[in-house]
């Protein structure tokens, strides 16, 4: 197997999630004191529970635009061992397959309609049965490796009705097409592709690294709801992915590596891709970034005490001041997601009896973190939270 040369692939061996990859020797992220707001924590989350149990591995849950139900990514199905997505209601737990059940997927995400989801998968590709064979062969063999995300080429985004009645490709670009979302009011979508290395004639350099780092050459990109209109919105040596539009549908939020991949910082722009503006400078891995609703600030995870040690923190927007500590928990903690509402929160973490990811929630306190980040809270608190279920689960002590 090829040296893994990406903390994010050290990510992906924890939680088994589609964290994104590229390939440069892996250094541990140095060992930083706690700041007194780290140390001295607000309570920011309660009612910490699991949501899922009999999945292998589930993660990466995003809300329903009504906030009772979440749709994810999760191995159910014995006969396949990669993810397949799922919606799953809060209220009763009922879950329901919204991929083909073949091949890989990933990435999913509800349009503002409530009626339609997006998501990537590789079940186009003529390989995707014999990929799934070969897999479950080497679990069988009981040998062991680090995993990894692929960055398969087979990627492509398709959206499809909540009933499963309706299929539509969006993309047909070779490369991987994946971590999309839609805009608020649901025209656009924005993801991440390396569609432009496919697309054009590589030097010999660029060929040998695509072929070891495909993460190199993701870049964001938007279109239309349909496929068409696709723009570029960033061109920077190494991976930018991630992206998500804030409530307005005037920012998007994604996280940038360094061209070795070796580390990684939160940014935002406008959606047409001006006015690029770094939020974090911590000079660690930080990545997986969400817009509470109200605007006023970011939930993102760090490996600021650790590469084997994941936690959440927030940090203002407007003017980005110290970031605050949200989580305390050993292992990882991220992918975390604000419901339309912003007064829940669902995260990924290895909090669980078994050491792999599994999809967690809590209820969010607002007013406790504008005040942990010296923010006003006046006139910024969202919208008062509709009536939504609050979901079952086990309660985390």
């Amino acid at each position: 197997m090829r040296i893994i040369q990406s903390i994010r692939w050290v990510v992906a061996a924890m939680v088994t999630l589609c964290l994104g990859c590229s390939t440069t020797q892996i250094q541990p992220a140095a060992s930083v004191q706690p700041s007194l707001k780290e140390r001295v924590q607000p309570p920011l989350m309660s009612a910490q529970r699991q949501l899922i149990f009999d999945a292998q591995r589930s993660g990466e849950a995003y809300f329903h635009p009504n906030g009772a139900q979440v749709i994810m990514q999760a191995e159910v199905d014995p006969s396949n061992p990669f993810y397949q997505i799922y919606s799953y209601d809060l209220a009763n737990g009922d879950r329901n397959l919204i991929s083909t059940g073949k091949g890989k997927t990933t990435c999913s995400y509800y349009h503002p309609n409530g009626e339609t989801v997006l998501f990537s998968s590789t079940h186009l590709d003529p390989e995707s049965l014999t990929n799934q064979k070969a897999e479950l062969d080497f679990r069988k063999s009981g040998k062991k490796r680090r995993y990894s995300w692929d960055y398969d080429p087979a990627y492509e985004i398709f959206s499809r009705s909540q009933d499963g009645a309706e299929l539509k490709q969006l993309t047909t670009s070779r490369g991987y097409d994946a971590e999309g979302a839609y805009s608020p009011k649901g025209d656009r979508i924005v993801f991440a592709s390396n569609r432009n290395a496919f697309n054009r004639k590589l030097t010999p350099q660029e060929a040998k690294r695509l072929e070891d780092d495909p993460s190199y050459f993701i870049d964001i990109y938007t279109m239309k709801i349909d496929g068409t209109d696709v723009q570029q919105l960033t061109t920077s040596d190494g991976y930018d992915g991630g992206p998500f539009f804030d409530a307005t549908g005037q920012f998007i939020t994604w996280r940038r590596f360094t061209p070795d991949g070796s580390k990684a910082e939160i940014w935002t722009m406008e959606a047409d891709g001006s006015n690029p503006r770094q939020i974090t400078e911590q000079n660690v891995m930080s990545w997986a970034p969400f817009f509470h609703p109200s605007g006023e600030y970011l939930i993102y995870t760090s490996n600021k005490f650790g590469y084997g040690n994941f936690e959440l923190f927030v940090v203002a927007t407007k003017e980005p001041g110290e970031p605050v500590r949200v989580t305390n928990a050993d292992g990882f903690d991220g992918l975390p997601v604000f419901s339309p509402q912003g007064d829940q929160l669902v995260w990924s973490s290895t909090r669980t009896h078994t050491k792999k990811a599994q999809v967690f929630i809590a209820d969010w306190n607002h007013s406790a973190t504008m005040d942990a980040l010296g923010l006003s809270s006046d006139d910024t608190a969202p919208s008062p939270p509709k009536t939504h279920p609050k979901a079952e689960g086990q309660l985390l002590t």
